[in-house]
């Protein structure tokens, strides 16, 4: 039942997810990431709005596709898009965290021998 209260929600809160995908981009722009909104503020044709971040230098084709989906206790979450539920990053209530870890994996995946992510098998 949780599920589908979380699907619901995440379908309900578009102004929320947009906000907070706002906030994480300035908090990546300020550690030198580049950001991509893939959504509109009224009407996109995608369900989810997406936020693709990306690396800059010599490895620009290196990102990640960011999305906020509701989590339990009526709080939103940061996950890696392309993994869904699975790809959880960080709360969206500490923004400053939430950039740190997707840097944390961008770094990763430009230099993947560097074992950012030794648990989570990226």
């Amino acid at each position: 039942m949780e599920r589908y209260l979380l699907r619901w929600r995440t379908r309900r809160g578009r102004r929320t997810q947009i906000r907070h995908l706002d906030l994480l981009a300035l908090a990546l722009k300020a550690r030198g990431r580049r950001c991509v909104p893939l959504y509109w503020k009224e009407k996109s044709p995608l369900p989810v709005p997406l936020l693709w971040v990306y690396a800059t230098g010599a490895a620009e084709d290196a990102g990640i596709m960011v999305t906020v989906l509701a989590a339990p206790g009526g709080t939103w979450g940061y996950y890696e898009a392309r993994r869904g539920r699975q790809g959880y990053l960080y709360l969206c209530g500490d923004t400053k965290a939430a950039a740190e870890q997707v840097d944390l994996l961008l770094k990763h995946r430009m230099c993947p021998g560097t074992g950012a992510f030794p648990e989570r098998g990226y």
